[in-house]
C-alpha cells in the first residue's frame, strides 16, 4: 500500500546522527556534511517498486549535483527481520546497480527514521546551510506503473532553490512509496 511523507514543517532543524554504512566503511554523521550548502536525506530501501523506479535517476542527479555543492545521504530503515532484501549487503548491490556515490546508511534502531518523521521509501528532505528543513516532497509526479521515466524536476528545482539561497515556493507535493517498515512498536504516532 503506498504511503505519502509526513510534509514535516519547513525550518526545522535536521535531527543528528551517527549511523554505521552499509558497505562496512565506518559511521558517519550528521556533522560530517558541515561545510554543504545543501544536504538532501533521503530514506530509501532496496525492495521497494517505488525507490527501484528513481534509483537510476537519483543515482545520476546526486553525482551531477554533488559538484554543485549537494551533499547526499541515504539511509534504510527498514526491519531487516521481515524484509530480508533491505539487509545490509543488498543494500551495497543497490547502490553499484543504481550508481549511488553517497554514503548509504543502516538504521537498525529505526530511532534515526523516527526523530526526521520519515513515512516512506523513498521519502526526501533537502535541508540548507544551517540545516533547516528547506524542501520535503517527491522526487519528481512519476510512478512506477505509469511508464514515464523519472527525471527528478520536482527535486532539481528544490536543490536549486536551495543553493541559490532562495526559499524552495510551495506548494511542495508529498513523496509517495513504500511505508517504512517499522519493528513492532516503533510505529509513529
Amino acid at each position: 500500500m503506498a504511503v505519502n511523507s509526513f510534509m514535516v514543517p519547513l525550518g526545522t532543524p535536521a535531527p543528528d546522527f551517527v549511523l554505521p554504512r552499509a558497505d562496512g566503511g565506518g559511521e558517519v554523521a550528521l556533522k560530517d556534511f558541515a561545510d554543504a550548502p545543501a544536504l538532501l536525506v533521503a530514506f530509501l530501501c532496496n525492495h521497494c517498486p517505488y525507490v527501484q523506479h528513481v534509483e537510476k535517476a537519483l543515482g545520476a542527479f546526486t553525482t551531477e549535483y554533488k559538484a554543485k555543492g549537494l551533499a547526499t545521504v541515504g539511509i534504510c530503515a527498514n526491519d531487516v527481520a521481515t524484509y530480508p532484501d533491505d539487509a545490509a549487503p543488498r543494500l551495497v548491490e543497490q547502490a553499484a546497480r543504481a550508481g549511488f556515490t553517497f554514503p548509504y546508511l543502516v538504521d537498525e534502531t529505526q530511532q534515526v527514521a523516527l526523530a526526521y518523521r520519515a513515512a516512506c521509501t523513498p521519502d526526501f528532505f533537502l535541508y540548507d546551510a544551517q540545516r533547516r528543513l528547506a524542501y520535503r516532497g517527491q522526487f519528481d509526479s512519476t510512478r512506477p506503473r505509469g511508464g514515464q521515466t523519472p527525471t527528478g524536476a520536482s527535486l532539481r528545482a528544490a536543490v536549486d532553490h536551495v543553493l541559490a539561497g532562495q526559499p524552495v515556493p510551495e506548494p511542495h507535493e508529498p513523496s509517495v512509496g513504500c511505508g517504512i517498515k517499522w519493528r513492532p512498536g516503533n510505529e509513529p504516532n
